[in-house]
């Protein structure tokens, strides 16, 4: 299994370089990783956006430690309208805990949702885009599946501070896990153009749950463009709670024309 985890993503990261040639959009290539922050730009009309990498966590939960690495984080976003995309992820997780050698492993719900740009950024006013996703449980790995479907939604903001920064953040809800408590989501983001193709970011992420503990973390990461359909990230954070101790996470996305506009 792990043999093939590392053919598909290595074939993932090799045919992202096939699309430098391809036919470019006008609209910059604009991704919702390697951050927890949704931009609110959609896909351009006629092209399909995949966005994968692979993330690893070390965990300290009331004395309980694991790490957890999840392969192959892929995001796939195809642009329907000029303000509408559709997307579906799937990713494999592996969850290994120190103090009892137990191993978790297989695939997380599969997530099906729409992101639709509601508004352009004017004079002062930010960008807004709304995304929503259900988590459907029944092509779950047996040690992942819920009973019942997950939903969340966010509303998405951005803000350009001058030609190099901008300042991002979301609003929204969760439901999942099998909770009927609802969780209050919210991130914040801070982007700087250091040259052309090298960006840099710093962010605050968290959720408040109804009836249970809030979680709070902080990352900071990379992304270069290859060119302007091609980019790679690397991120590195920890919880500011208790709980995660370590995250690692490094990907590339990139955008392939469908044919159809």
């Amino acid at each position: 299994m792990n043999q093939l985890k590392k053919l598909v993503f290595t074939a993932l990261f090799l045919s992202s370089f096939e699309v430098s040639s391809q036919e470019d959009p006008k609209e910059p290539l604009i991704t919702d990783r390697p951050d927890a922050t949704e931009s609110p730009s959609t896909v351009p009309v006629g092209y399909l956006q995949v966005e994968t990498g692979s993330f690893y966590t070390k965990n300290n939960t009331n004395s309980i430690k694991s790490e957890q690495f999840t392969y192959n984080t892929s995001l796939l976003r195809l642009g329907l309208l000029n303000n509408v995309e559709l997307r579906l992820g799937w990713d494999f997780v592996e969850n290994k805990f120190e103090n009892t050698n137990a191993v978790l492993s297989g695939f997380n719900p599969l997530l099906l949702g729409t992101k639709l740009a509601i508004a352009k950024e004017n004079n002062g006013w930010p960008e807004v885009g709304f995304v929503g996703h259900v988590y459907l449980p029944f092509l779950a790995g047996n040690d992942y599946k819920p009973e019942t479907t997950g939903v969340d939604f966010r509303f998405s903001f951005a803000h350009t501070l001058n030609e190099k920064s901008s300042l991002s953040y979301n609003l929204g809800m969760a439901w999942g896990d099998d909770s009927p408590e609802a969780s209050y989501i919210y991130t914040l983001s801070y982007g700087r153009s250091l040259t052309n193709a090298l960006g840099f970011y710093a962010e605050l992420y968290g959720n408040l749950p109804e009836n249970s503990a809030s979680n709070h973390y902080w990352d900071l990461g990379f992304t270069y463009l290859l060119s302007d359909n091609v980019q790679l990230d690397a991120t590195v954070g920890s919880g500011i709670t208790d709980g995660q101790d370590l995250l690692l996470s490094g990907g590339v996305s990139f955008r392939i024309p469908t044919g159809k506009k």
